[in-house]
């Protein structure tokens, strides 16, 4: 009986091995057809099953498995099937959990949907299962910059800063306060600086995931693990005694941004007051430190100063009205986001932010420096009257005649009565300054004995300047903050004061509103840009229809002046010619076609999707005299808005396609060369592609400020605590939104050609190059700043580092500075990957 038994079992063993495999062998068939008909979802059940009855399939059919769950994942996406979508990631990555492309693709849709802290998980495994893999990489760069900002790095390179905040909680702990709660903690530094101090009880808060993980990694290997507890939590939702035991009698925090206000610091501090710290210490009273509540920093003191500055400027206010031969129409007015805030219910930054120390061209205070307000953090009630104080006015005396461009904003952090950290100009800081820009005057000019002045208030946790208005010397009248009523025998100085009073909001009501961003104002005032396009579109709808009427357009600035009216009435008179048709998919505001509209007989279509941006461009366009039928918008025109490429009818090509090739960042915008390829298939003989190719160019500097703003260098900075190879985890290999004309650095080298990228003949283009480089001057390499010369031909080119270029610069950082000497030559391997540039020196 045993033998028996045995012998059964061993048959129903078998059996069951043989229709396991018959099972596996008829699912893998069935998958295969399933693809074949792009039946992805049913392919995918198929392949799960395989592989959950035959795990020794898996490298077999890895990449078939992997082709299946992206498709299947498009589909889902597509329908908005966001659960089946991660639940089948989640299924991929317990079959094959060390799978550096099936985590990459994952993050890949976290961070679309908006989860980034999630996303960058991901995409850090990726990179540590496979440190060569390129995508990953740089996926990992583009969400590591949103993760932790570029400032966490500025600000721990600050030794100034660290000593001035660990002397100032050294005293408070101290004179008495023991236990401290850390809001808003970042990398934990302010935390531990108390627990060195002396302090019995240390608590932190932190809301980002990614910033909590890495102040929980920084505090253990301080070994300090024990001693700080780490909250993930909004200090708003922090509970006694369920996340800490009892009040605290001292919170530290830096919540402010170059605005003061910006990060919440006021409504933190409220609620810490109601609800977390011990009640405030009475004044003029000699009491224990330790048995009453206080808060670093202490107080603040706001101040501004009217200044003069071309940048401010040209990002801010449209400063012509003709670019190129297309006259801007007095009937829509440009505005910057910082303006619209003024008068939108939704919460806008009501400032931007500048280092004004580097901003290109400097800047020339209108005014001297004035206190615009301070305020008590250690006193509840000034803190809750800030948001309910009504609007005061502020006016400042010019001392120094010129164009008014921006109220800027600086302040002075008084930790204590001993200690204090300055965000001013002129002082060597980590910090920016807040901009105000000027717009809405109709008059910007002001003379010394005029006067500046505004309404300021507290609002949305915001400081705003609003109103801004100029009052000229000769009214003999100061309107900053007078309540009195003015005699009937003052009538005629009202009638004179009101006269002189240039206030923001006096344009034409009437007019057409449109709000673009910094970066589209200075594009639209870019001369060079709109002349060099102009010509080059001139030249290829001439080549492609050398008619009269369009040879006789003004296309270089020297044609006879004939007028579009002219043209097209004479014409008429013969048979009309076919309209050549183009297309912009430039990013943002664009008057491209509007440009090629006054050249000839087109169809010019606009990819702008804002309908305020598309009302303007009509307003632009009828002031222009164009036929209705010339301009038209691209995407109402597409079933599917995500196929933008295409043709613009069934039996036309385009003449030429205008493609954004290079983020105003500095970088290669992203599948630009994948747009190009499209893009070749849609173009009529003789078409183009603007720009036709780019030029890389690139040169060797020195320089330590891109050093601090790209990775904490060392423990010397952050007073001996080990918080360098934690947060470099997050550093970048490349700086963007650089100012090369104001960045402090040495050149090593002369500009050098880098990279080609040709758009039009892709057999000239190389994924990779090496470029030898020779040394001019001795020094340490640290750098490698890089800009474009964007060739639209061969006759007309623009380069982003120009002065008057709405582009900015980036650079390559080196891990390790190189030392070198005049007559060296280096040798730079430059790759170009997915739209990415990376450039390594060769040793």
């Amino acid at each position: 009986m045993p033998n028996s038994n045995a012998k059964f079992h061993c048959n129903h063993r078998g059996g069951q091995e043989a229709g396991r495999r018959e099972l596996v062998s008829r699912s893998l068939q069935s998958a295969q057809h399933c693809l074949e008909d792009q039946d992805f979802g049913t392919a995918y059940a198929h392949y799960l099953l395989v592989l959950n009855l035959a795990p020794e399939l898996k490298a077999s059919v890895k990449e078939t498995f992997q082709f299946t769950l992206f498709k299947w994942a498009e589909e889902l996406d597509s329908l908005a099937r966001i659960q089946d979508l991660f639940n089948c990631y989640e299924q991929a990555l317990e079959l094959y959990p060390n799978d550096e492309v099936i985590c990459n693709s994952m993050g890949e849709h976290l961070f679309r949907m908006g989860f980034r802290d999630e996303a960058a998980g991901y995409f850090h495994k990726a990179v540590k299962l496979n440190p060569d893999f390129a995508d990953a990489k740089e996926n990992f760069y583009r969400v590591a910059n949103w993760l932790v900002e570029r400032w966490h790095f500025i600000m721990l390179n600050d030794t100034k800063r660290n000593l001035t905040y660990l002397n100032a909680i050294e005293n408070a702990v101290r004179s008495g306060c023991k236990s401290v709660l850390d809001i808003g903690t970042g990398t934990g530094i302010l935390s531990m600086f108390a627990k060195k101090a002396g302090a019995s009880s240390v608590y932190a808060c932190e809301l980002s995931k990614t910033m909590y993980e890495l102040a929980r990694d920084v505090v253990a290997a301080n070994n300090m693990e024990r001693e700080i507890k780490l909250l993930h939590l909004k200090s708003l939702d922090i509970e006694i005694p369920k996340h800490i035991p009892e009040r605290v009698s001292l919170v530290v925090t830096e919540t402010v941004d170059a605005g003061l206000f910006g990060e919440g610091i006021v409504e933190s501090l409220i609620h810490a007051w109601e609800h977390l710290l011990l009640q405030p210490m009475p004044k003029n009273q000699d009491v224990s430190t330790g048995d009453y509540g206080r808060v670093i920093p202490g107080s603040a003191t706001i101040f501004g100063m009217a200044v003069e500055c071309k940048e401010i400027r040209r990002h801010h206010r449209v400063g012509m009205q003709e670019v190129a031969g297309v006259r801007l129409s007095n009937s829509v007015q440009f505005f910057s986001p910082t303006y619209a805030s003024a008068g939108s219910e939704e919460t806008v930054e009501p400032y931007t932010t500048e280092k004004l120390s580097r901003i290109p061209g400097g800047y020339v205070p209108l005014t001297e420096p004035c206190q615009v307000m301070t305020v008590d953090f250690n006193n509840l009630q000034e803190l809750k009257s800030l948001a309910a104080r009504k609007p005061w006015k502020l006016s400042l005396p010019v001392t120094e005649g010129g164009i008014l461009d921006a109220i800027v904003v600086w302040f002075v952090l008084h930790l204590d009565d001993e200690h204090a950290l300055s965000t001013s100009p002129s002082e060597e800081t980590c910090w920016e300054q807040a901009v105000y820009p000027v717009q809405g005057l109709l008059d910007y000019s002001v003379k010394t004995g005029d006067t500046v002045m505004m309404e300021v208030c507290c609002q949305d946790c915001y400081l705003k300047i609003q109103k801004i208005s100029t009052l000229t010397s000769e009214c003999g009248m100061d309107f900053s903050d007078r309540d009195d009523t003015l005699s009937l025998g003052n009538e005629a100085e009202l009638c004179n004061a009101l006269a002189g009073l240039q206030t923001t909001g006096e344009r034409d009501g009437n007019g057409q509103v449109c709000v673009l961003e910094s970066t589209e104002i200075a594009l639209l005032n870019n001369v060079p840009y709109h002349e060099c396009f102009k010509a080059a579109m001139g030249k290829v709808l001439l080549s492609l229809n050398p008619s009269k009427d369009l040879q006789s357009m003004e296309v270089d600035g020297h044609g006879s002046g004939m007028n579009l009216q002219e043209s097209q009435n004479k014409s008429s008179l013969d048979v009309a010619p076919d309209p050549l048709y183009i297309l912009d998919v430039s990013e943002g505001f664009s008057i491209l076609p509007i440009i090629a509209g006054k050249l000839g007989p087109v169809r010019a279509y606009s990819s702008i999707e804002k309908e305020q941006h598309q009302a303007a461009l009509n307003v632009i366009s009828e002031a222009n005299h164009l036929p209705k039928e010339t301009l038209e918008f691209w995407l109402s025109h597409l079933e599917d808005e995500s196929v933008v490429l295409q043709r613009p009818k069934s039996d036309k090509l385009w003449s030429f396609i205008i493609l954004d090739v290079i983020e105003t960042s500095g970088l290669i915008q992203q599948e630009v060369m994948e747009k190009a390829a499209i893009s070749r298939c849609l173009l009529h003989s003789g078409g183009k592609i603007f720009p036709q190719y780019v030029l890389v160019y690139g040169m060797l500097v020195e320089s330590e400020s891109l050093l601090l703003e790209s990775a904490v260098q060392g423990t010397e900075p952050t007073l001996g605590f080990n918080i360098a190879p934690f947060i470099n985890q997050f550093k970048v290999p490349v700086r963007v939104c650089l100012d090369l004309s104001t960045l402090p650095c040495l050149p090593l080298s002369k500009p050098a050609e880098l990279l080609r990228l040709d758009l039009m003949n892709p057999l000239l283009n190389s994924s990779s190059r090496e470029v030898k480089v020779q040394i001019c001057k001795s020094g340490q390499v640290t750098a490698i700043p890089f800009w474009y010369h964007i060739h639209l031909d061969e006759d007309h080119s623009l380069n982003t580092s120009d002065e008057s270029s709405h582009w900015k610069q980036a650079a390559v950082v080196l891990d390790e500075p190189i030392q070198v000497q005049v007559g060296n030559e280096l040798v730079l391997d430059v790759q170009h990957h997915k739209s990415n540039i990376s450039i390594t020196v060769k040793r």
